[in-house]
């Protein structure tokens, strides 16, 4: 069976698309919710093999409950658009696929298909990652886990961030979270303008940073606001630099 989530704020929307899931003999239906907060949590809680999910939708869009997602286990993505320009950029980047409403039985037929031709081909939703990051960059909001739930902070008032193997410590002044990401992916998610790495397992926010101590061989001690000091070495040393105006 084909495990889907259907994400729209659009009553009639989630129930006519419920409505003709149910009738593919091979597709169960395990959530359907109206808000991409929402989405998140049942795409982590889950573990859906295809979701589809609006492009317009309040707390987060389509596109940014897309760029969350971890690319190697994200389900497949049909974004739902209303949006002509949305879902002709999908198509383009390879997205799973995409319907324009309002759509016909032929048009989600011909969805169907494609999705199903993806999930025997062991597809992920990496595709549709890229397309949330790229249509959504430099996300303001993070999604995190907070015990059993995810929540949303702002990405403003993370300090710094700590990698451990495959997962990252996501460090605020009140706390810290733990999450299943490399830092290369979540910092690829942030965007550059607000974070930058300062080591092979560390990044910060540069609007914590406070100041410098030079140590030896072209590493630094980097002080932040907070107290908390930190290992800058010398491969980034000069892109730092760079972006402070040293």
């Amino acid at each position: 069976m084909i495990r889907v989530v259907i994400a729209d704020d659009e009553a009639p929307a989630r129930e006519k698309l419920a409505c003709w899931l149910a009738e593919q003999a091979d597709v169960a239906v395990v959530g359907a919710v109206e808000d991409g907060l929402s989405a998140a949590q049942c795409i982590e809680q889950l573990k859906p093999d295809v979701a589809f999910l609006d492009v317009q939708m309040p707390t987060l869009s389509g596109l940014q409950v897309a760029a969350q997602l971890e690319p190697s286990t994200a389900p497949l993505v049909v974004f739902v658009t209303a949006y002509d320009e949305h879902a002709v950029k999908a198509f383009d980047l390879n997205a799973a696929d995409y319907l324009l409403k309002p759509y016909d039985r032929d048009r989600f037929a011909r969805t169907m298909q494609r999705v199903r031709d993806r999930v025997r081909a062991h597809d992920t939703g990496a595709a549709a990652v890229a397309i949330g990051r790229a249509g959504a960059p430099g996300c303001e909001r993070l999604l995190v886990p907070d015990r059993e739930r995810l929540q949303l902070i702002d990405t403003g008032s993370v300090e710094w961030l700590e990698a451990d193997d495959n997962y990252v410590h996501v460090h605020t002044a009140g706390r810290s979270y733990l999450m299943r990401r490399t830092l290369q992916d979540l910092l690829s998610q942030l965007g550059e303008q607000r974070f930058i790495r300062i080591h092979r397992s560390a990044a910060v926010n540069l609007a914590y940073i406070g100041s410098l101590t030079p140590l030896f061989k072209g590493d630094y001690e980097l002080h932040l606001h907070n107290g908390r000091v930190l290992r800058l070495s010398r491969r980034y040393s000069e892109a730092l630099f760079a972006r402070i105006g040293r």
